[in-house]
């Protein structure tokens, strides 16, 4: 199915606080503790993520981008500088897609973009983490992603998450 990549816009905030939680229920179902996952996806999680949506594309504090197919949001991704890689001029801060759009090259797409996106502005590389259990980690490398660290994020009750660094040492690849 054909789609339109566009940037995002303060009423799009619904839509990507919807595929925001939707991805984590379908991706990380059974990755990560039930508890947590309920958490982080609720309908009050929901609620948070729209309205960090809502700030975020009223400041214009980072690029996010979405992929549309019929006049309907599936996927997005956003970026900006880089919070906690050392060298890395940009991050991933997103990226993901209702399990529905998978398969069809938006997320390739979309990284694509962004990476152009933020290559004009000056950027030389980019940097994210992922999940260490992530299926996509093993796309992200297929794209050109070199894994470069990794760290633990301690969850509340005790549990732990690992989190791999993927970096992208020439921003001018992805475009």
């Amino acid at each position: 199915m054909p789609f339109t990549l566009r940037p995002a816009a303060p009423p799009d905030a619904p839509a990507l606080a919807h595929i925001h939680t939707t991805s984590w229920r379908e991706t990380y179902m059974g990755l990560m503790p039930e508890d947590f996952l309920a958490r982080m996806t609720d309908e009050a999680a929901r609620q948070r993520r729209q309205a960090s949506w809502e700030r975020t594309l009223a400041e214009g504090r980072e690029l996010v981008l979405v992929a549309e197919q019929d006049g309907e949001v599936v996927a997005f991704a956003s970026g900006g500088p880089a919070r906690d890689h050392p060298g890395v001029d940009v991050e991933l801060y997103t990226l993901y897609a209702l399990q529905a759009a998978h398969g069809q090259g938006l997320g390739r797409a979309l990284l694509h973009a962004l990476a152009r996106e933020l290559g004009a502005g000056g950027a030389r590389n980019l940097a994210l983490w992922v999940l260490d259990v992530n299926p996509t980690r093993q796309w992200y490398a297929r794209q050109g992603g070199r894994e470069a660290g990794e760290k633990v994020v301690a969850l509340p009750g005790g549990a732990e998450l690992r989190e791999v660094r993927l970096v992208w040492d020439d921003l001018t690849r992805l475009r």
